[in-house]
């Protein structure tokens, strides 16, 4: 099943975030991820993160998430997690 993690950062948190961040990489490298990134607000800056992953059971989604170094730093100001159906998909160009 699909699940998707939007995490929004708390302000002022982009030196926290580039200090983890090669944590949080390695962290997901051995997720079972769909996709993964950053988010970005109007100017470009990284706020947040979007994470999509294929887990069993949403406790499941909850503990990583909790086990994610942003997280164990205190990085998000607000973690949404939600099930998600893949109803259209564009891959290529």
């Amino acid at each position: 099943m699909l699940f998707t993690i939007h995490a929004l950062d708390k302000e002022d948190s982009f030196e926290l975030r580039m200090k983890t961040r090669e944590n949080h990489l390695q962290y997901l490298s051995s997720a079972p991820l769909v996709y993964a990134g950053p988010l970005s607000d109007e100017n470009g800056n990284m706020c947040g993160s979007l994470i999509v992953l294929d887990m069993k059971e949403i406790s499941e989604v909850r503990k990583f998430v909790e086990n994610d170094p942003y997280s164990k730093a205190g990085l998000f100001q607000k973690v949404e997690i939600h099930r998600f159906t893949e109803a259209f998909s564009h891959k290529g160009k």
